[in-house]
């Protein structure tokens, strides 16, 4: 970290401790708050994913499928209804500022898990002024914090996470992500841009569905199959490229942010999972040029190594 940086301080009025798992999407930050609430068993897990607060196309805004929380209460996931307004970072700074309160209140340990940066600044800070986005504009940020906080950044080399996260779209859409969007769909309210509406996946396939309604055939609903109608292939595959670029740009956006906390002084403590999404990557084109599936260990194993050791070791320094 920049050695010119102020150092991180807390608020002398709240000693809360609370973990606070960061990263762009796709980093296995869900991965990594479930498996320290695993170490740490009086954990309970936040989250911080704007889009994940509401209910409904866990596909397309990945949340973590109930049978990866491994019993680990999650809070503010899936949550809010989908027709509810857009949530402010100031309503998310109350809603979770109760449940941190909540949680603590049981003896229990709050773990912090998400990728809204805005969201997370919100909250944490110690005083929060909605008027001003600290990301865009010169003000800078505070590193004065409500709680004390342990900060744990997964990151990924930009080169990895990239081809990942283009990956990761041709394996949601192969989960049911089409007919997901396909249900959510209603053309009557395409101009509404509130809750959900705004994850991505949702306009890149407007333009689609508009062209090939779902309920007109059922084949709309599905990922088009060789032989079909090339227009409808050719506008299929526009909707998926654009879900990939926008994607890879929301990423660049929360490395960016990131980048802006730490320069402010927030002690954030690096991961680097690079190592890991490349076994993983390998895995998967091994997986896809033989018909037996290879093992699981190697990735799992570099990723126990080099991020799950050093945030197992960071977590419990800061707990004594």
């Amino acid at each position: 970290m920049d050695s010119s940086s102020p150092p991180h301080h807390h608020s002398n009025q709240n000693n809360t401790k609370i973990i606070v798992t960061m990263g762009a999407t796709g980093c296995g930050k869900s991965r990594l708050s479930v498996d320290l609430a695993t170490h740490f068993p009086h954990s309970q897990i936040i989250n911080s994913d704007k889009m994940q607060l509401y209910n409904g196309l866990d596909i397309t805004t990945n949340k973590i499928p109930l049978h990866e929380r491994k019993g680990v209460p999650h809070f503010l996931l899936g949550d809010l209804d989908t027709s509810d307004a857009d949530v402010s970072p100031s309503q998310f700074r109350s809603a979770a500022g109760l449940t941190i309160a909540n949680i603590v209140s049981r003896g229990n340990l709050p773990l912090l898990v998400g990728g809204s940066n805005s969201f997370i600044h919100a909250l944490l800070v110690e005083t929060f002024d909605p008027q001003v986005d600290v990301f865009t504009g010169p003000d800078s940020v505070s590193h004065l914090l409500r709680y004390d906080c342990c900060f744990l950044w997964v990151d990924v080399a930009w080169s990895v996470l990239s081809d990942y996260l283009c990956e990761r779209v041709d394996e949601m859409l192969e989960s049911g992500m089409l007919e997901e969007l396909a249900q959510f769909y209603d053309p009557t309210k395409v101009g509404v841009r509130i809750g959900l509406r705004k994850a991505i996946g949702v306009s890149e396939f407007d333009e689609y569905f508009r062209k090939y309604p779902p309920w007109e055939s059922e084949e709309n609903g599905r990922v088009p199959k060789e032989g079909c109608d090339q227009a409808r292939k050719e506008a299929y595959e526009e909707a998926v490229r654009l879900i990939k670029d926008n994607t890879c740009i929301l990423a660049k956006r929360q490395i960016g942010k990131i980048m802006r906390l730490r320069k402010a002084g927030w002690d954030l403590k690096r991961l680097d999972a690079t190592a890991t999404f490349r076994a993983m990557m390998m895995k998967k084109k091994k997986n896809k040029s033989s018909s037996a599936a290879s093992s699981d260990l190697e990735w799992r194993d570099i990723w126990e190594r080099e991020v799950m050791e050093p945030s197992v070791k960071a977590v419990r320094r800061f707990l004594q």
